[in-house]
């Protein structure tokens, strides 16, 4: 453990409550309950993971076929329509303000990955960070698992990507660049909106959309490529063209080398968090959201949007946006799958 991971440890308050907390008694390996002033509001619930690296079933529905790794359950970011809320109903935890502030954190796990690498007698073709919730959220700032992990992944030379929301990713450009010598690294950053209102009033956990830019910036001055995720793009708060024409003319700026973009996607169960935030925020807006969240008009609506951003990512430069860029994330899984209505894009971002 670093020396402010050390620090921080003699400010814990130590905590290990049962009774609202149901399903910690299934989390094999369970250790302790944190608290801490820099974090309000926020548990993190210390577990010992048995494994690290998480193979996806071929006929899973999302990223067949692919490695994982999660250090984190549950993500302080709070984004209103994040798909992955719906993990936390498997230990007894609500998916609203719970899956903001109830994290579980696998704190052993560089020590059980760098076990499993060298057991391995094939390794994994790729692993995919930030498919659930986000690596580089607050608490990686105090935990500190990615460094080990990277270079862990780095040692054996397995390829892997990693799609984030925050900032703190800058920290380990060091780790990233070296690990880029010795395999494939893709690196995303994720976001949609130039309007630092509506972006801190529906993620009001993530950093700034200016944060994200520079980070961007950061990435690409380290020496590496940096894919912007555009998503999600919110119905009649962000999809305007003169508002996504801003948008992809920052992403160009800040030197992202190519884009993705995806409209507002809203699980079942999310749905009811989104609209939450969106009676409250936006009460005009509930009719309109009402109608094209539950008549099936998604699929027209993704169409209308790739007719307006398409032309404005062509027109700065990227090249078009495509399912070779989208397996960078491997977001389409490594097992061929038929064709869905549902976005197939339907991640953490």
């Amino acid at each position: 453990m670093s020396g402010e991971a050390m620090r921080w440890s003699g400010q814990r308050t130590d905590r290990v409550d049962e009774g609202t907390l149901p399903g910690l008694a299934r989390l094999t390996g369970f250790v302790r309950s944190v608290r801490t002033p820099e974090f309000r509001d926020v548990t993190f619930h210390e577990v010992l993971a048995k494994s690290a690296l998480n193979h996806v079933p071929a006929d899973a529905r999302m990223l067949p076929g692919e490695y994982t790794i999660n250090p984190y359950r549950g993500c302080t970011h709070a984004c209103q329509y994040c798909f992955a809320r719906n993990t936390h109903t498997r230990l007894g935890l609500n998916i609203a303000g719970d899956f903001d502030n109830e994290i579980i954190v696998k704190t052993n796990i560089v020590e059980v990955l760098r076990g499993e690498l060298a057991r391995k007698r094939k390794l994994p073709p790729r692993v995919a960070f930030g498919t659930n919730t986000d690596v580089y959220q607050r608490a990686e700032g105090r935990y500190e698992l990615m460094p080990g992990i990277i270079d862990a992944l780095a040692g054996h030379r397995v390829p892997f990507s990693v799609l984030t929301k925050g900032p703190l990713i800058r920290r380990d450009l060091d780790h990233l660049a070296r690990a880029a010598g010795r395999t494939t690294v893709h690196l995303g950053v994720s976001l949609s909106m130039l309007d630092e209102e509506l972006q801190q009033s529906v993620e009001f956990g993530t950093a700034t959309t200016t944060a994200r830019l520079a980070t961007v910036r950061a990435i690409r001055d380290a020496g590496l490529e940096c894919t912007v995720f555009l998503s999600p793009i919110l119905p009649h708060l962000s999809d305007s063209v003169s508002q996504l024409e801003s948008l992809v003319a920052a992403v160009a700026a800040a030197g992202a080398t190519d884009v993705l973009y995806h409209p507002l996607y809203l699980s079942s169960g999310v749905k009811d968090v989104f609209f939450a935030w969106l009676r409250r925020s936006y009460p005009a807006l509930v009719g309109e959201y009402t109608k094209l969240y539950s008549s099936g008009s998604e699929t027209s609506y993704r169409h209308e949007i790739g007719a307006r951003i398409r032309p404005l990512i062509a027109k700065y430069g990227f090249p078009e946006p495509s399912k070779e860029i989208e397996d960078k994330f491997a977001l389409n899984g490594r097992r061929g799958r038929p064709p869905q209505e549902e976005p197939a894009q339907a991640t953490l971002f």
